[in-house]
């Protein structure tokens, strides 16, 4: 068994709530907010899972830029986010 921390966003789409990892590109979504957590997890597990069958775990967490800290997978973490205005 291997421990992992993700970042989770979650946002609302016209009636459905849609959970995003962004660290490892995968999203899910529900009717609520719990929903769609609950159903990210599943994605997650499931993709962390055939990667292992695939023997490619590491390798793909590494150049996600996850680090393992302490036995447990952390993903790289922000010096700093926000959000920029653009005019094009």
């Amino acid at each position: 068994m291997q421990n992992f921390n993700i970042k989770v966003e979650v946002f609302r789409e016209d009636d459905l709530y849609v959970a995003l990892c962004p660290s490892l590109n995968l999203s899910s979504y529900g009717e609520s907010v719990e929903g769609a957590k609950k159903s990210l997890i599943e994605s997650v597990e499931a993709f962390i899972e055939e990667c292992v069958d695939m023997g490619t775990l590491e390798d793909v967490l590494e150049e996600s830029g996850f680090i393992k800290i302490n036995k447990i997978w952390q993903p790289r973490q922000a010096i700093k986010e926000e959000s920029l205005a653009l005019a094009i």
